[in-house]
C-alpha cells in the first residue's frame, strides 16, 4: 500500500473540496493507496497558539472576511502574508520536515498555494525519494510565487492551457507538466441524476415553467446577495447562503414578487443546479466548473474587489462563451435578461466544455507513483467509469 497526503487548508474551502473529491475517487477506484488527509495549519501549528492568541483560525479570518464581501485590500494583503512566509521560511520547512520524517509518505500531493517552496524543499529532506506534486485548484496561477514556484524538480497538474504555459514559462519540463481538461468536481457530479424538474419546483414551491436562477458565493455565502435579491426581486431564485445562517435567515424575510427558495449550507448542491438554469456568483474556480458541469451559464464580476487568483477564471469565462462577465452586480437585472433571451447561445457554449479532471488525475498520480501491478483495465478512471455503468 502506498501512502498518499493531500495536503490542504480550510481557507475559502476549495482547496479541502478538493482534496475530499480526490479521496472520494480513490477509494471508490479501490487503488492500492492509503490516503491522508492533512490539514496544513494543524501541521503547522498544532498546539493552535494562533487561534489561542487572536481568537480565530487563520483561516477563520478570511472566510469572514468573504462573507461580508471584504476582498478589495486582500490583494496587499496576500504580499504581506508571502513576505512573511519567506521570512518564515526556515521554521515552516523545519516543522514540515519533522512531520514527514514521522509519517514518511510516498507521495505528496498540494492543493494549497503560497506554500509550495517550503513543503517542496522540507519533503526533498525528509524523504528524498518521495514525488511532490502540486494541482492547482484555480484557474490559472497568479505569479509570482503564488501556485508554481520556478525550476522546483517537482510535478504540476494544471486545468487549462494558461497554466500549463504559465508551468512552461516558471522553467518546468513537459514530463513534469500534467494538463487535466479541467478542475476538481467531486465524483457524484457526474452520476446520473433523475429529477422531474417541474414536479420537484413545485414542491419547493416554485413556478415550473419560470427560468430559475442559483445564487452561490462559496461555502460562507456574501452580503453581496443581499442586493442581488433585491434587484431581482421578479427573477425565480435558489440563493445558497452556506454557513451564513444571518444571511440566510434575512433573505427569507425579503419580500420578492417572484417565488425563490433560500437554503444554508447543503451538500445537495447538484439537486439544486438540476432545478436551475444559470447560476450567479462569485468567480471560483469551484463553482463556475460545478454550474458549467450542470450544463449552466454562468453571470460573475470581475472588478477592483475580485480576488487575484480568480480574475482570469472570469477572462476563462469570457474565451469560452460560457456566460456573461460584469463589471459589478448593478446590471444585474439586464445581465439575467440578456442570458435568458439567447439561453440556446450560452448553453451551446457550455456545452462544449468537458471536464474529467477528478478522472484524469488518479492516473496521473499513478504514472508519477510508477505503480507495476495487475490491472483489470488499463486506467483507474476506466475502472470507475466500469463501476458506475
Amino acid at each position: 500500500m502506498k501512502t498518499i497526503d493531500l495536503v490542504y487548508f480550510n481557507a475559502g474551502g476549495g482547496h479541502r473540496s478538493a482534496a475530499l473529491a480526490l479521496d472520494t475517487i480513490i477509494r471508490e477506484l479501490a487503488l492500492p493507496w492509503t490516503v491522508r488527509l492533512v490539514n496544513l495549519f494543524e501541521v503547522l501549528d498544532p498546539r493552535d497558539i494562533f487561534g489561542k492568541t487572536t481568537g480565530m483560525k487563520p483561516e477563520q479570518y478570511y472566510n469572514a472576511r468573504l462573507a461580508r464581501g471584504w476582498t478589495l485590500g486582500l490583494g496587499q494583503e496576500l504580499k504581506i502574508l508571502q513576505a512573511l512566509i519567506r521570512l518564515s521560511h526556515r521554521s515552516l520547512s523545519a516543522q514540515l520536515q519533522r512531520h514527514w520524517q514521522k509519517t514518511k509518505p510516498d507521495l505528496v500531493v498540494s492543493l494549497v498555494p503560497n506554500f509550495n517552496r517550503a513543503m517542496y524543499q522540507a519533503l526533498a529532506a525528509a524523504c528524498p525519494k518521495t514525488p511532490y506534486v502540486t494541482i492547482l485548484t484555480d484557474f490559472a496561477d497568479s505569479p509570482p510565487r503564488f501556485w508554481i514556484e520556478p525550476h522546483q524538480a517537482q510535478h504540476l497538474i494544471c486545468g487549462t492551457a494558461k497554466a500549463v504555459a504559465q508551468a512552461r514559462a516558471a522553467g518546468y519540463d513537459e514530463s513534469r507538466i500534467h494538463a487535466t481538461s479541467g478542475m476538481i468536481i467531486r465524483p457524484d457530479f457526474y452520476r446520473p441524476l433523475n429529477v422531474d424538474r417541474r414536479a420537484e419546483r413545485r414542491q419547493l414551491q416554485l413556478d415550473p415553467d419560470r427560468p430559475t436562477g442559483i445564487v452561490m458565493f462559496g461555502g460562507h455565502g456574501s452580503n453581496i446577495m443581499r442586493r442581488i435579491a433585491k434587484r431581482l426581486d421578479d427573477t425565480q431564485l435558489i440563493l445558497v447562503c452556506g454557513h451564513n445562517s444571518a444571511l440566510a435567515d434575512e433573505l427569507r424575510a425579503m419580500s420578492a414578487r417572484a417565488p425563490r427558495v433560500v437554503i444554508g449550507f447543503s451538500t445537495q448542491i447538484r439537486y439544486f443546479m438540476q432545478l436551475s438554469d444559470f447560476f450567479i456568483g462569485k468567480p471560483g474556480p469551484g463553482s463556475i466548473s460545478e454550474a458549467i458541469q450542470q450544463q449552466l451559464p454562468v453571470i460573475v464580476v470581475r472588478n477592483a474587489w475580485t480576488m487575484l487568483q480568480e480574475r482570469y477564471n472570469a477572462d476563462w469565462v469570457e474565451e469560452n462563451r460560457a456566460g456573461l462577465v460584469l463589471d459589478s452586480f448593478k446590471p444585474i437585472r439586464s445581465a439575467v435578461t440578456e442570458l435568458t433571451n439567447h439561453m440556446n447561445e450560452y448553453r451551446s457554449g457550455v456545452a462544449r466544455i468537458h471536464d474529467r479532471a477528478i478522472f484524469e488525475i488518479p492516473d496521473i498520480l499513478e504514472r508519477i507513483l510508477q505503480v507495476e501491478r495487475p490491472r483489470q483495465l488499463s486506467r483507474p478512471s476506466q475502472r470507475w467509469a466500469a463501476a458506475v455503468h
